[in-house]
C-alpha cells in the first residue's frame, strides 16, 4: 500500500514548520514565515493535524524541540537532481547532535576537498532543514555564518544541542576579554567572587 503524501504545521520555540512527508520518508521541511524562503507544497499533499501518530515526522520533530530525541529515525526525499548536493547532505547527516562541522571538514567529508564555498550553497539549497542539519556547519574557527532561517535561530539550535556555540559565544566568534555574558549572570550566587567584609 502506498502512503499517502501530507503535510503537518509544527509550532516550535523559534517558529512554525511545515512538514513534506510521505509515511517515514521526508521531502520538504519550511518554515513559515514571511521574508523566509520556502520550498512549497507538492500537488497532492493533504493536511495531517494534531495529534501526530507515534514515529511519524511531525512528531518526531516535536519530539526534537521538546529535549526528547537528539537523532531522526526518518528516510530524506529531497528534491535536487544535483549528485554534489546530495553527497554533502549525506555527509552532513552523519554529523550528530552535539557536534559541529566546518564547511571545509564537510566537503572533504564528502569527498570534495577544497569545496568548501560549494558546500555552503549546498547549505542555502538544503530543502529539509533541521532533519538535515545544515546548522551545525560553522565557519573556520568557530564563526556562525550564512544560515537561511536566521543566524539567531542557528545559535538556538546548537544551544539546545549542546554544541557550538555555548553561551558566551555570539555570530562573531569567542567574546572579547571582559565582555559580560549570559552564562556569567547565569552561575550560582556561591560560585560569584564577593567582595570581602571588614
Amino acid at each position: 500500500m502506498v502512503e499517502p503524501l501530507q503535510y503537518s504545521d509544527v509550532s516550535t520555540p523559534i517558529g512554525t514548520f511545515r512538514v513534506v512527508y510521505q509515511g517515514q520518508n521526508v521531502r520538504v521541511v519550511d518554515l513559515l514565515e514571511n521574508g523566509v524562503a520556502q520550498t512549497g507544497l507538492p500537488p497532492g499533499a493533504s493536511r495531517r493535524k494534531a495529534p501526530f501518530p507515534s514515529g511519524s515526522p511531525p512528531r518526531q520533530l516535536q519530539e526534537y524541540f521538546r529535549g526528547e530525541r537528539t537523532r531522526f529515525e526518518l528516510t530524506i526525499d529531497p528534491d535536487s537532481d544535483s549528485a554534489f548536493d546530495r553527497k554533502v547532505w549525506e555527509a552532513l547527516g552523519r554529523v550528530s547532535a552535539g557536534r559541529t562541522v566546518t564547511y571545509g571538514e564537510l566537503a572533504r567529508q564528502a569527498g570534495y576537498p577544497g569545496a568548501a564555498r560549494a558546500v555552503g550553497g549546498a547549505m542555502h539549497r538544503n530543502p529539509i532543514p533541521i532533519v538535515i542539519p545544515c546548522h551545525r556547519v560553522i565557519g573556520l574557527g568557530g564563526s556562525i555564518t550564512g544560515y537561511g532561517l536566521g543566524l539567531w535561530r542557528k545559535r538556538w539550535l546548537l544551544d539546545h544541542e549542546g554544541a557550538w556555540p555555548i553561551r558566551s559565544r555570539s555570530a562573531e566568534g569567542p567574546r572579547p576579554r571582559g565582555q559580560r555574558t549570559l552564562d556569567a549572570l547565569l552561575e550560582p550566587p556561591s560560585t560569584r567572587r564577593r567582595p570581602p567584609t571588614t
